[in-house]
């Protein structure tokens, strides 16, 4: 197959330079006697667009189902293993990649082999160490957290005794090579995912432009009367007319007391004139996604309760991107900025006791730089383990809870520590409470919206 445009079988963000990098890092890892296998996503059977597994597209980038990826430890080469082609799935669905596209395969990806699925098998044999991925592997909308808590509720249910993809591959490799001994390769891989190549930060850059873009249209659109979820799907129309996949994960959009849940999804509820709304949503741009959170009023005017408690998370959040730097440690990074905060508490007008204690804990609080964001918008990796090095890219998410109100008040964006500092990729969203309300004066997608529907 010479003609890669007949369909988008395979990725143009990422060129084959940048695979090599990531292989030759794992080589590194499990060393010279060991085998790594990892398997692709399987076919949905729905009518989808295919999106390959994190994992799999993290080392070589191809984007059709049931591929398997081997790096061989034993001679430095990579192979990959595809299924045969299918003329009369191509007759309906365009072009795809197969094993028959030896010479392609190996310029696309920089491989070293291509094989048949057939062959897998025997050419692991005579492994005596295999890695594989343990981790439930991360596909559209999905991170380890969730899955592990799918993974618990499947367990947990005395009628439901299926065992996960994962196991099945471990035990068919124990078939495939007796007595090999089986690893873990999850670590290594989150490991290696936890610093951004500069592509990777330019990548992420463009998913967290269209999703400061999608919020500020949000906030033009928001109307009393609407529902949450138009605001959500205000957003998708920004993210799939920028080139995204669509959301990175379900749309957080929470009017009210359902800001309350931090992980609301129902979207289901009216937006009400007085109250508050939240839009926590960011697309799947290349596989990579993003992360925010801003909250504006319903009426288009904070309140003076609002303007006190979101404007003091808003302050939090200012200082917390100024103190952020390479060669600190994150807790380190939280306690230079509680310190700068607690003067600015004293000072700062709230109209409650309540408000204020709520505001000291919230210096307590240390997840303030919450979580790392990549392929998954709670991506694997630890970052705080060690000094912040350029290319960690995290959720800066300062928090405060009023309980005895249920009040939950949050502002996020998705930040990559620099060689001087940090570059935050979701900056376009207005965060000042004066631009949010010059923001939602001006006309936005959904002025005449929702039409009468009999």
């Amino acid at each position: 197959m010479s003609d890669t445009s007949t369909a988008p079988y395979y990725q143009t963000d990422f060129p084959t330079e940048e695979f090599n990098t990531r292989r030759d890092r794992v080589l590194e890892q499990i060393g010279s006697e060991s085998v790594a296998v990892l398997q692709g996503a399987s076919l949905t059977g729905g009518f989808d667009l295919f999106r390959q597994t994190n994992e799999l597209y993290y080392l070589c980038g191809v984007e059709v189902p049931h591929v398997y990826l081997v790096i061989d430890g034993r001679n430095g080469k990579s192979c990959l293993y595809l299924p045969p082609r299918d003329p009369k799935n191509e007759k309906s669905e365009g072009a795809s990649l197969s094993a028959d596209d030896v010479d392609l395969l190996r310029s696309l990806t920089g491989v070293d082999n291509v094989s048949p699925l057939a062959d897998l098998a025997g050419d692991l044999s005579d492994a005596t160490t295999i890695y594989t991925p343990h981790s439930p592997a991360e596909m559209l909308q999905m991170c380890q957290d969730m899955l592990r808590h799918r993974n618990g509720a499947i367990a947990g249910d005395p009628n439901h005794r299926q065992s996960s993809r994962e196991d099945d591959f471990i035990a068919l490799l124990t078939r495939y090579a007796p007595g090999a001994e089986i690893r873990d390769l999850s670590p290594v891989l989150n490991d290696l995912r936890v610093i951004k190549s500069p592509l990777e930060v330019g990548m992420m850059r463009r998913a967290g432009r269209l999703t400061a873009l999608a919020v500020t249209e949000a906030m033009r659109s928001t109307q009393p009367g609407l529902m949450e979820y138009h605001l959500g799907a205000v957003a998708d129309y920004v993210y799939r007319a920028g080139g995204a996949w669509g959301g990175g994960y379900r749309p957080i959009v929470a009017c009210g007391k359902n800001i309350w849940n931090a992980h609301y999804y129902r979207n289901n509820c009216e937006l009400v004139d007085g109250e508050l709304v939240i839009v926590d949503y960011a697309p799947d741009v290349g596989c990579y996604t993003s992360d925010i959170g801003r909250i504006w009023p319903v009426g288009g005017t904070y309140s003076p309760l609002q303007r006190e408690l979101y404007g003091f998370i808003v302050e939090y959040h200012k200082v917390l991107l100024q103190t952020i730097r390479p060669g600190e440690m994150a807790s380190a990074i939280m306690l230079e900025a509680a310190a700068k905060m607690k003067p600015i508490i004293e000072s700062w007008e709230f109209s409650k006791p309540i408000y204020r204690d709520a505001a000291r804990r919230t210096l307590d609080f240390q997840g303030h730089l919450s979580h790392g964001v990549g392929m998954a918008v709670h991506d694997v990796g630890d970052y705080t383990a060690e000094v912040l090095r350029p290319g960690v890219v995290f959720a800066l998410d300062p928090q405060m809870w009023v309980p005895e109100e249920q009040l939950y008040i949050r502002v996020e964006d998705t930040v990559a520590v620099t060689e001087d500092g940090v570059e935050n990729f979701t900056e376009l969203a207005p965060l000042e409470l004066d631009d949010v309300e010059r923001v939602m004066t001006e006309e936005g997608m959904l002025q005449s919206f929702p039409p009468e529907v009999e």
